[in-house]
């Protein structure tokens, strides 16, 4: 028997992309897969419930209802997330709306299961390296991506003795089997883009025993790109303001 075997998970945001990926590697073990997402689901599971997690009504029905079929969760993966833009093109509704997705969601999915964790329960947020860099309009992403690394450690002390709290930052990652230019590849120091599976790989260590003594921390999967300086005219880049 495998450490996943017969482990309760749930997964948000696991119709599609990194989520998808997530979940499906945890039913490779043999977990107990639970989706919550609006998108409908074809994701490999064992409990789908389709709504958006934006709204409170949705997340006490849907934690009300695992409770009653599983009792005890061993594993939560905070993964859904989205852009709405930033101070060029989004509202303050729609500010709002990725806040409540990013953020105010791990926190009540958290807050109605404290007494629900079964023993050496885990919790893994998913964040983004936009957390800490930047492009032009994409501020409710990056404000909610920076929300979550904080949260995570909040979250870590606050359930001390009934869940390790982690975080996890990816950078560039394929969700479409698209096809990358060379510079693509080699602009990272890992000489290439990267996939869901290297995100899920990581939900599943920190989830491990393997990553007892790991609590609180934001982990960052991009291949290293963030490490990477950039001056006009070094190595080749060039600054453009097209």
């Amino acid at each position: 028997m495998n450490e996943f075997e017969d482990k309760v998970v749930i997964v948000t945001g696991g119709s599609s992309g990194i989520g998808k990926c997530i979940a499906e590697q945890f039913y490779n073990q043999k977990s107990k897969v639970i989706i919550i997402d609006k998108a409908d689901c074809n994701t490999k599971c064992d409990f789908f419930y389709k709504g958006d997690i934006t709204e409170k009504e949705v997340i006490e029905n849907f934690i009300k209802q695992i409770i009653e079929k599983y009792s005890k969760i061993d594993f939560v993966i905070n993964n859904a997330g989205l852009s709405k833009g930033g101070l060029l093109s989004c509202d303050y509704e729609n500010f709002l709306y990725v806040q409540k997705l990013s953020l105010a969601a791990p926190f009540m999915i958290t807050k109605l299961l404290l007494n629900n964790f079964n023993n050496n329960a885990a919790i893994i947020n998913i964040s983004s390296t936009r957390a800490f860099q930047s492009q032009p309009d994409w501020e409710s992403y990056g404000a909610a991506k920076g929300g979550i690394v904080a949260l995570t450690h909040a979250m870590a002390i606050t359930l001390k003795g009934k869940a390790r709290v982690n975080c996890i930052s990816p950078g560039w990652i394929d969700t479409q089997n698209s096809t990358f230019s060379k510079e693509d590849k080699m602009q990272h120091p890992v000489t290439k883009v990267g996939e869901p599976s290297d995100i899920a790989n990581m939900v599943l260590f920190l989830c491990s025993d393997k990553a007892k003594f790991i609590n609180g921390q934001n982990i960052t999967v991009d291949g290293g790109m963030s490490k990477l300086m950039i001056y006009h005219n070094d190595y080749g880049w060039q600054y453009s303001e097209d």
